[in-house]
């Protein structure tokens, strides 16, 4: 997401390189360019234009400081305008009365049921709630069966109907079953549906009227570009919404959407959602997203979603066996587990600053651990605890069990014995890294 359009902004702000003032002309002249690369990333013209008078204005007469060039200054306020154009400040969501509900709405194939799934998780881990998801989509073949699937998964109870084609009265009837089962958040799937369908907005207006959500959340494919932004505002006319979520940023998008509905519908984007994978939601931070358009990474956010899959007491033992230069094959599965439970492997790169320039045109292949994992399942639990003893039949059997040749299994022994000795050599000189993450999260909490 994103790299055509920060690429473009790259090549604007080299107008300004060796110029020792911002003028009229010179600012003219990057911020014309600027334009294009907004409309090409299918930005709304008139956001798009509104966006570089503001800039054009705020950069006139600048001199530039000791230090800092015109194109540094130009960039710092580039990144201040576009976190304010998506939002300025993270949004947080409403959890409010008893049950608390969110209500979801958007377009058909938008990945708002997949998103419900993903949300309960993220509001049951981090808030302790106790969800109760409804199935209110009673349309759409093999939908009600999908939120079951993705309910069981993160142990979470769905109230269905089956049979019943009345989505209000489920509605209505799932709330009192959950004041009765003490579930105190209700997330109501709804059926995607088209703006232009009147019969189909008239009954989420309806559910809405009948269940009183403290949100409401449009579920919209960043990957639909400028139409997301019409669609959005058709929804909001009816709904009048609580906030937007961005779903498929993961995808081939331009980043029209992410950069033109908030301006355009006046409500928050509150989350983005990547993949299918229940671990791909994230709160959306302008700020963040500002940093990611102009080539500067996002290093808080892949801090968060490490903590996320973080476990102190592991992170412990794991120190512990560095020290003692004990770390297994076991441990290194565990890591590699943790690390695809953070996301798509070149996105998780592309977070820290000036990696994700270098890797942009790098094919980075998400299944790139899965051979490893092969070979490491292939392994008896001894072999995994003493990979010394792997060798001869050994690594013959593992092989051929993995689907992986023998030189593979080899260059694999080699390359974990080189990790392990470099790691243990690191661990006896540097701190603790259980220590070190309580201190982030510490300098995090004061920072909030």
């Amino acid at each position: 997401m994103f790299e055509k359009l920060s690429d473009r902004l790259e090549r604007s702000f080299k107008l300004l390189k060796g110029q020792g003032r911002i003028t009229e002309i010179n600012v003219a002249e990057t911020l014309k360019d600027v334009r294009r690369a907004l409309l090409d990333a299918d930005v709304n013209y008139r956001v798009a234009k509104t966006f570089t008078d503001t800039v054009k204005q705020k950069a006139l007469g600048q001199n530039v400081i000791n230090a800092i060039k015109p194109g540094e200054l130009m960039v710092k306020i580039v990144h201040d305008e576009l976190a304010s154009l998506m939002g300025g400040h993270a949004a947080g969501i409403e959890i409010s009365g008893k049950p608390a509900i969110i209500l979801m709405s958007g377009l058909q194939g938008s990945g708002k049921t997949t998103f419900t799934g993903k949300l309960a998780k993220k509001l049951k881990a981090e808030k302790g709630l106790k969800p109760l998801l409804v199935a209110c989509d009673v349309y759409r073949p093999a939908a009600i069966d999908q939120l079951k699937v993705l309910a069981n998964s993160i142990d979470v109870p769905v109230y269905t109907e089956d049979g019943v084609k009345d989505p209000v009265g489920i509605a209505r009837r799932a709330i009192e079953y959950a004041r009765t089962n003490r579930n105190d958040l209700v997330i109501v799937d709804t059926a995607g549906r088209l703006a232009v369908d009147t019969e189909m907005m008239d009954e989420i207006e309806a559910i809405k009227n009948a269940i009183n959500p403290g949100e409401i959340l449009f579920v919209v494919d960043a990957m639909t570009g400028q139409d997301a932004v019409n669609t959005a505002k058709a929804f909001n006319d009816r709904l009048d919404f609580s906030g937007v979520v961005l779903t498929k940023l993961d995808g081939d998008t331009r980043g029209g959407a992410a950069l033109s509905i908030r301006s355009v519908v006046e409500k928050p984007i509150k989350f983005i959602g990547t993949g299918e994978s229940l671990e791909g939601i994230d709160v959306f931070y302008p700020e963040r997203m500002a940093d990611r358009i102009l080539g500067m990474g996002d290093i808080v956010s892949l801090v968060e979603k490490a903590q996320a899959q973080y476990d102190e007491k592991e992170a412990e033992e794991i120190a512990r066996k560095l020290r003692k230069n004990q770390f297994t094959f076991t441990d290194f599965l565990k890591q590699i587990q943790q690390i695809k439970k953070m996301g798509n492997i070149k996105d998780l790169a592309a977070m820290i600053p000036g990696v994700g320039k270098a890797i942009k045109d790098v094919d980075i292949d998400n299944d790139a651990f899965k051979g490893i994992e092969a070979m490491i399942m292939s392994m008896t639990p001894y072999e995994r605890e003493h990979p010394e003893v792997i060798r001869g039949t050994r690594v013959q059997r593992i092989a051929k069990g993995s689907g992986r040749p023998v030189v593979e299994v080899n260059r694999l022994l080699k390359q974990f014995d080189q990790i392990r000795k470099m790691m243990h050599k690191v661990s006896n000189m540097g701190p603790n890294p259980a220590a070190m993450m309580r201190q982030m999260r510490q300098q995090q909490g004061r920072r909030r």
